[in-house]
């Protein structure tokens, strides 16, 4: 995640930090599609159903779910397109545009036979849609950030790095309703990352006629629930139900209508007055002040996620080039008094990247509030840079509420710790990604929400296009690669716990805490769907106001 992400990214998009099912099958024998458990919804009363939700971050980075990478992007994409295989309104993976699948019996092989489907534009969903838009994100050309999410994909990371091409993936349409997929290695989690955005359709015709076909309602076509009418940039936009999805008759809401409010206390003031049907997570946020009566009023509602909270230390630039400073700056933060002070209800101490949901040391790898420690670290790794004073340094945020303040008070504590002043720098959600990418920062505000429920999809963030810290060890890398080829389960965790120790010794992230995510909603509104991951789907809601 679901970066913010967004994940789930199971995604919780924000997550979901619990374990989420794979709906894998049973090798070589073709699941069924199950019939709908939600009777549709008379059609004058779909009619008349919309709900409102906010969007705290302003403009998703993009709704091509093709380049998502936050959580606001692949929620709107979720709520446009459509994937083989979708989490259903029970929380489990369930076949979407693929009717029925397969797995070979070595678990190499996966193949799905896809229903009749339509895109927005009323063109035919096809085989070869998936085809090319796995290998259009594999495609170095393209700059995906969640490339090596198909890097499961037989020849997806060589195709990825210039060393296959495009016909050597394994991914083939052998016609318009079959897909073949051939992967490097068993992958259980496979059908858990198949509903993930990341391997959503593109329409072909569509992307190659427009680069920027995904920036206007006009140009966006997609495949699923919803279809992209009003997008004012900054200010909001509005899906309307899709008269040509396949199961429309389960989509209850006629409209969803986004807003793009920055401040907390606005949106809840919003949902108040019955001007937002939903506030809080994961795509808006409640005011940190309103959160102890709110839990006692009992319309706050909270789900765990599994996902980190984190500062990425820039280790190409010093001080952060020395291991035992980024240790120091780690050490010396209180993440109990963020957790009880700043984040209540939203949060746990993070003690390493892992959520607990995939920990592989419960214990974690360090003492909180250690600076003691953190204090002989520092002087350590200046003496080895040479250095008796440390260079000006700035924390770098994407504006929110909560992320002013953690830095705030995270600037306190290094301040006591340390005697040291550091600045705080924020940005629109969008700018700030773009400087992190680029390099522009010393520290910045970052966070990760589990695609899929297994470390790897935590660690990998340290390697590849993802990988904002520039952080390098070829251990690490030799051990990700080596977890990928092996088939025993306890061994395979063995050869991760050692790759996760190795980041935590580096530290090139500072975890902070975890995520719970939370958030009120009107009594009308029933079945959103929050998966483990902690990503939210649409699809299924409805909000049947009297």
């Amino acid at each position: 995640m679901k970066a913010l992400h967004k994940l789930s990214l199971c995604f919780v998009l924000l997550g979901s930090l619990s374990l989420a099912g794979c709906g894998g099958q049973q090798a070589n024998q073709p699941t069924e599609q199950k019939p709908a458990e939600a009777p549709a919804a008379p059609q004058e009363q779909a009619s008349s159903q919309e709900m409102r939700i906010n969007l705290n971050t302003g403009d998703p980075s993009t709704l091509d779910p093709g380049l998502a990478e936050d959580i606001p992007s692949m929620s709107i994409a979720r709520a446009a397109f459509d994937g083989l295989l979708r989490l259903d309104v029970d929380g489990t993976i369930k076949e979407s545009v693929a009717e029925t699948y397969e797995v070979s019996a070595d678990g190499l092989t996966y193949t799905f036979h896809l229903r009749d489907t339509k895109w927005s534009n009323g063109d035919p969903v096809t085989a070869h849609d998936f085809e090319y838009a796995w290998k259009r994100v594999l495609n170095p050309e393209t700059a995906s950030g969640y490339a090596y999410q198909l890097y499961f994909l037989k020849n997806g990371e060589a195709y990825n790095a210039n060393k296959a091409t495009a016909d050597d993936v394994g991914v083939k349409a052998t016609d318009d309703k079959t897909l073949v997929v051939t992967l490097e290695n068993p992958a259980p989690f496979f059908p858990e990352l198949v509903s993930t955005v990341t391997y959503f359709p593109v329409n072909k015709k569509v992307v190659e006629a427009n680069k920027d076909w995904a920036n206007s309602p006009e140009t966006y076509v997609g495949n699923g629930p919803f279809v992209l009418k009003k997008w004012e940039h900054k200010s909001g936009m509005e899906l309307e139900k899709s008269d040509t999805y396949w199961d429309k008759d389960r989509v209850k809401l006629s409209k969803l209508i986004v807003n793009m409010i920055e401040d907390a206390n606005t949106e809840l003031a919003m949902f108040e007055k019955g001007d937002l049907d939903w506030a809080g997570s994961p795509l808006g946020d409640l005011p940190l002040d309103a959160l102890d009566s709110l839990k006692d009023s009992g319309k706050m509602q909270s789900k765990a996620t599994a996902g980190t909270y984190w500062y990425i230390f820039n280790t190409t630039k010093p001080p952060f080039t020395n291991k035992h400073i980024r240790q120091a700056f780690a050490y010396a933060v209180n993440r109990q008094e963020i957790a009880d002070s700043v984040v209540p209800f939203k949060s746990t101490p993070a003690f390493g990247i892992l959520p607990p949901t995939m920990a592989l040391n419960p214990d974690g790898y360090y003492k909180d509030n250690d600076v003691e420690k953190a204090k002989e670290l520092l002087a350590l790794g200046m003496k080895e840079l040479g250095i008796t004073k440390l260079p000006e340094l700035t924390i770098a945020y994407n504006t929110t509420e909560v992320n002013q303040r953690v830095a705030t008070v995270i600037q306190d504590q290094w301040r006591k710790a340390f005697g040291i002043e550091v600045k705080l720098v924020n940005k629109e959600n969008k700018v700030h990604r773009e400087q992190m990418k680029a390099g522009n920062f010393e520290i910045g505000r970052a966070s990760w929400i589990g695609d899929f429920n297994d470390p790897i999809n935590f660690l990998e963030v340290f390697k590849g296009g993802l990988n904002t810290s520039k952080w390098e060890n070829q251990e690490f890398l030799d051990l990700l690669a080596q977890s990928s080829k092996e088939g025993d389960v306890a061994k395979r965790k063995e050869i991760l716990k050692k790759a996760d120790a190795i980041i935590m010794d580096e530290m090139p992230a500072l975890p902070i805490y975890y995520f719970t995510y939370t958030w009120v909603k009107q009594d009308s509104v029933k079945d959103v769907v929050i998966d483990a991951l902690g990503f939210i789907d649409f699809k299924y809601a409805s909000n049947e106001k009297n």
